[in-house]
């Protein structure tokens, strides 16, 4: 058996699956809204309440796990892995400070140059007083995953993207070790490798075999479409979650920092895309589960909305608009929740669509379906909305659950997922 873990912005999941693709078991652990201080105690809650919840029997024939994180969720930690302040999330903009000096440095229009990658991070921690005690710096994953298996500075290509990795090359450039870094920079390996046995102490406490590997991670959205079914260029998926990522298969690879665009290596393919700030958070400020749901229905999806948003829970955004001071854009509100809600969903199909649009004109192969992952894959009525922006065949993802595309990185590796 196999476990894939996601850890998104609303939650952490589990999915144990069997060499047949069959799920065995499927867990959950909903975060709560908490103070940014809390967020460590939090992660770790959640991971070891996901083992836990796993039936003890099934749990022993676990034999590979693999996690996911949030992409440029960061954090720096001292030599025993402990973290020395806060970490930073992946839409965290006070890094776009040093993208100026950076400028100088990296390549022009490089995915680091981004208000939120893992580099303007790290620059930005650099100032802060804690640095003084910090020896590592990892991703979200790195740090889940060195809970399991103990080793410390390990990272994998897809999350190490945005901390400048040559993902060609498969070597930090020289560009960056001139920014002479005096913390460790994760040693990077492929996704999905074996990095070290399951502690000890943790199989032991939670009955998992003393030979359960834990494996490289990879990013949330990776993981989505892993579990999706897309595998052909052309084909894409999106993922409706708390917000809005686009990855496009291609035989180009694309990246661009002026428009929040970059490509992750996906055996002799790119995985080209970029992740917006909209998305289902903006929908849940407004609106509960049940009112999305019954709200959406009574939509009249054959009509347009005359409502033309830019839905942002706060200034900034990522792509298809690179600027961290973009104000949101949400009114005028009308009295009518539907037609609010209408002019919502057509305009995160809008940006969704420029989106896909931007990549093709880029260089990234041409659109030919969308396959929708997260949350917002269950709605039918968005699903025809968006439809008529993208123009292509929108499909429902194979399995819509990031931790099942884990489970399968897990299983198979990266290099021997069937393209």
């Amino acid at each position: 058996m196999y476990l894939g873990i996601d850890f998104g912005t609303s939650g952490a999941r589990g999915v144990a699956i069997d060499s047949a693709l069959n799920i065995l078991a499927e867990v959950r652990y909903p975060f709560k809204a908490s103070v940014e201080s809390d967020l460590i105690n939090c992660w770790q809650t959640a991971l070891f309440s996901l083992l836990e919840q796993i039936n003890k029997e099934l749990r022993q024939e676990i034999t590979r796990i693999a996690i996911n994180g949030t992409s440029s969720t960061v954090l720096l930690c001292d030599a025993t892995g402990n973290p020395v302040d806060v970490p930073l999330l992946y839409n965290d903009a006070r890094g776009a400070v040093m993208r100026e000096n950076l400028k100088n440095i990296a390549p022009p229009n490089h995915t680091v140059l981004s208000a939120t990658s893992s580099l303007v991070k790290l620059l930005w921690m650099m100032q802060l007083p804690s640095y003084t005690k910090a020896r590592y710096f990892l991703h979200q994953a790195d740090w889940l995953g060195f809970l399991l298996h103990g080793k410390l500075g390990i990272s994998d290509y897809h999350n190490a993207l945005k901390l400048g990795y040559d993902v060609e090359a498969l070597q930090y450039p020289e560009w960056l070790n001139k920014l002479q870094i005096s913390v460790h920079l994760p040693k990077v390996v492929i996704p999905g490798n074996p990095i070290g046995e399951l502690r000890s102490d943790i199989a032991g406490k939670y009955n998992f075999s003393k030979n359960c590997l834990v494996c490289a991670g990879t990013t949330d959205s990776i993981a989505a479409f892993l579990a999706s079914g897309a595998n052909s260029p052309g084909e894409a998926v999106t993922s409706l979650g708390s917000t809005l990522v686009l990855k496009l298969l291609s035989r180009t690879r694309v990246d661009n920092s002026k428009y929040g665009i970059y490509s992750h290596r996906f055996g002799d393919l790119w995985l080209t895309g970029g992740a917006s700030n909209t998305g289902g958070a903006v929908l849940k400020q407004f609106f509960t589960n049940d009112e999305l749901e019954n709200l959406s229905s009574e939509i009249d999806f054959s009509k347009s909305s005359e409502l033309d948003y830019y839905p942002l829970l706060k200034p900034g955004e990522r792509f298809p608009i690179n600027d961290p001071n973009l104000p949101p854009k949400l009114s005028p509100r009308p009295d009518n929740s539907v037609e609010f809600l209408h002019g919502l969903l057509e305009s995160m199909a809008r940006i969704e669509g420029r989106g896909y649009e931007l990549l093709q004109e880029l260089g990234a192969d041409n659109l030919t379906r969308v396959y929708t992952a997260g949350g917002g894959a269950k709605n039918q009525v968005w699903a025809e909305i968006r439809k008529q922006y993208l123009g292509v065949p929108i499909l429902s993802s194979t399995n819509t659950e990031a931790a099942y595309g884990s489970a399968l990185l897990a299983m198979r590796g990266l290099t021997n997922i069937q393209m």
